[in-house]
């Protein structure tokens, strides 16, 4: 294993998980909302597939989820009395509020923060911003504790940066990572990071979904990053795919070292991002575009069954790249078709595996919304909290962790029980000690 390596922290699914239907523009979302929902099974899902990589010999690491019902949120608003008097009065005054405080969307990691290593910034460090996630509700009130948890994870100062997010202002909406690709020789090197908006904040913005990312939001993060202009590439989503369903970029490409696979209409004038991404690659590395076009696999087909939302990885002992896909692109007729033809050929990706985490891509969340790529050196890895890595010992803990705490089905009637909030309190606190985050780390500890 060479010194530097990109490390996957995965999110973990929280006990509160439910299809609440609460992201505009999300399909998958919208169609199984009031679905009964396993956040246990959820769960399980998510350490098996990190176990996976793991045992490929992979680094992979966990991202703790957010303390949900958020009852320090709804006291911020009104609401009074213990954390379950303040559940029950919510849940009966403002259900559509509640459900919003319910969401367990932190899992979707990918939506954490925007990364950049070391190799590509001016102070040599590593940099996150949190995202401000701010075009809904349900997930616009991660920031904070998204922050908390970087700080906990990455607390070296002298290796990491964790910035606050960007204001919680329109111009400046941020969706994270979902939204950023890293092309490089060889993670250790410097790269190129491309980093994708659906919208200008200073233009009238009028479709049927939002487009979530800002200009204005990429450029700040690329300024306070400390990237090289001339190695960064901002790029603009297509329209068309926001108004199919693509609500991130990484539904419809994913990048990984000199590969950028992606569907012919990912960007909104797809020539000229080539051109500037050859450009700013210029004497690091050659990039290899990977296409799709829509008549081997139709947009529609690629954003229901997220082919792109698949993690494109370089895999211990093999000479081509793995995409990890998730089990509807095998049974999606024209991308189960497509991965067997990408894969016989002689192209850089060699094998299509596929994982089965089906309780987030309900909610509409794939194997690459379920991850954080984190590019860390050997010293920058040794900074990192060894109880957020994963050994065989941890994730025999998190299993019966998630067995102990974890409810087995979620319907919508349940979401009122104020028992959720003493369960989910009391798997909180106990992750806490299993991942050595301290015992102020969610609001209801600090309470």
């Amino acid at each position: 294993m060479s010194a530097t390596v990109e490390a996957n922290f995965d999110g973990l699914v929280g006990p509160t998980h439910n299809y609440g239907g609460l992201a505009p523009g999300n399909l998958a979302s919208a169609t199984n909302k009031g679905a009964v929902s396993s956040p246990r099974a959820g769960v399980l899902e998510g350490l098996a597939k990190a176990k996976r990589l793991h045992d490929a010999g992979l680094v992979q690491g966990f991202l703790p989820p957010h303390d949900r019902p958020f009852i320090a949120g709804l006291r911020e608003v009104g609401f009074t009395g213990s954390d379950r008097q303040v559940w029950e009065s919510a849940f009966k005054s403002d259900p559509v509020l509640a459900r919003n405080m319910m969401s367990a969307s932190s899992m979707w990691a990918a939506n954490a923060a925007m990364v950049s290593p070391s190799a590509d910034t001016r102070d040599g460090r590593v940099h996150f911003t949190p995202a401000n996630l701010m075009t809904a509700l349900h997930r616009s009130i991660e920031g904070p504790q998204t922050r908390r948890a970087l700080d906990r994870i990455f607390p070296d100062s002298g290796c990491f940066a964790v910035h606050d997010t960007l204001p919680y202002q329109s111009d400046f909406a941020d969706e994270g990572a979902a939204n950023h690709v890293r092309l490089c020789a060889r993670h250790g090197e410097p790269g190129v990071e491309l980093l994708v908006f659906g919208r200008d904040a200073h233009e009238s913005w009028q479709a049927k979904y939002p487009a979530r990312q800002t200009r204005q939001s990429v450029e700040a993060i690329a300024r306070r990053h400390g990237l090289d202009p001339a190695r960064t590439v901002i790029a603009r989503q297509s329209r068309t795919a926001i108004e199919a369903g693509a609500f991130h970029n990484d539904v419809v490409c994913v990048g990984n070292e000199t590969v950028l696979f992606l569907h012919a209409q990912a960007f909104e004038d797809q020539a000229t991002v080539y051109e500037d991404i050859r450009k700013a690659a210029d004497g690091l590395f050659e990039p290899v575009f990977v296409e799709v076009t829509a008549s081997e696999v139709p947009l529609e087909d690629a954003i229901r069954s997220y082919l792109f939302n698949s993690q494109l990885l370089t895999w211990p002992g093999e000479d081509r790249m793995v995409v990890l896909a998730p089990k509807e692109t095998e049974e999606t007729g024209s991308t189960r078709a497509y991965c067997e033809k990408l894969v016989a050929g002689n192209g850089p990706i060699g094998r299509v595996d596929y994982a089965d985490v089906r309780q987030s891509m309900r909610n509409g969340g794939g194997p690459a919304c379920l991850r954080l790529r984190v590019v860390l050196s050997e010293g920058e890895r040794a900074a990192v909290n060894p109880g957020a890595m994963f050994s065989d010992g941890l994730y025999e803990e998190l299993t019966a962790w998630a067995v102990a705490h974890y409810r087995e089905e979620l319907a919508p009637g349940d979401l009122a029980d104020p028992d959720l909030v003493d369960e989910a309190q009391g798997a909180l606190d106990a992750l806490t000690q299993i991942m050595k985050l301290g015992s102020d780390f969610y609001p209801f500890q600090r309470a």
